[in-house]
């Protein structure tokens, strides 16, 4: 009988083992030595486990997003969510500026099969031109009274800016406070940190208040839970650089935040802005009849 040479066996032994790990939908363990007894012994070696399965658990991801009624209302939010879908270990804390949740938002966060939390709450006239203000610090104190202190880090998102996934993956190694750069922000291309070495921000570009305690947009950080549960106190104030006093008043400064975005090289996100959008012959098409003006929501 014709011997079998060991490098073919090998090869056809990789191929079935293979095909079993598709058929068990991979819910098995590949053996970590396999065997050939006969006349000759060989072996092939195989990882134990997918490499991924021994990598350290990602830090959770509570992102905070308040959101208004309007005609882009429910484009904006669904391409967020497309964008969300991707993550893992993320929680959406969704706030909606309204006296009661409403049917359109409901129907979207059912539908995500995102992990998140759905609040609401009515703001009230701008103050010093913020307009989500008791919004934000409605979901602040709901992280204060939910999660502990080893519970993650907080990011707050606008529901129209643009967001590679790879700011996300960064700032879960986020320890205190983190920050990177974000553009279309601030009448510049890119604003924020712009020159940083071994994780530290060494200068700052900024044009509008460059004298900021910490010039950043709010798409620009993420804090830990920990830190927001030691200054229980501290939210965000109607300031035209909220961000800037928000993080000043936890105490941080400049040197403390840890530079993010491939050392301040990269931008991650964009600070878009939907425009108003407006439908100025949905009146008169209204007067065509029903036939004309089926009921959709948009």
């Amino acid at each position: 009988m014709a011997k079998l040479p060991a490098r073919n066996f090998c090869n056809a032994l990789i191929v079935l083992t293979l095909f079993l790990w598709i058929i068990i939908a991979m819910t098995g363990i590949l053996p970590h030595r396999i065997n050939y007894f006969g006349r000759r012994s060989f072996s092939c070696n195989f990882p134990v486990k997918p490499e991924h399965m021994n990598a350290v658990p990602l830090q959770r991801i509570h992102a905070i997003t308040s959101t208004y009624a309007r005609l882009t209302q429910k484009a904006d939010l669904t391409r967020l969510i497309q964008t969300l879908m991707h993550l893992s270990n993320f929680h959406w804390i969704l706030i909606e500026d309204s006296e009661e949740k409403t049917p359109l938002v409901t129907k979207l966060l059912q539908r995500s099969g995102l992990n998140y939390t759905h609040l609401n709450k009515k703001n009230g006239e701008q103050v010093g031109g913020v307009k989500d203000l008791l919004t934000r610090n409605a979901a602040l104190a709901w992280v204060r009274e939910n999660l502990g202190p080893d519970d993650g880090i907080v990011y707050f998102m606008d529901d129209d800016n643009t967001y590679d996934l790879r700011v996300f993956e960064d700032m879960r190694s986020t320890k205190v406070a983190s920050i990177w750069p974000v553009a279309l922000v601030g009448g510049l291309k890119v604003e924020g940190p712009v020159r940083c070495k071994n994780g530290q921000a060494l200068t700052w570009r900024a044009m509008w208040k460059p004298n900021r305690t910490i010039p950043v947009d709010m798409a620009g950080f993420a804090i830990s839970t920990a830190l927001l549960r030691q200054r229980p106190d501290v939210n965000f104030v109607g300031v035209g650089d909220l961000e800037s006093k928000f993080l000043g008043d936890l105490g941080l400064t400049r040197n403390q935040m840890e530079a993010k975005g491939n050392n301040c090289t990269e931008v991650y996100v964009w600070h878009t802005q939907t425009m108003k959008a407006s439908a100025p012959h949905e009146e008169k098409a209204a007067e065509l009849g029903e036939e004309y003006n089926p009921s959709f929501e948009t």
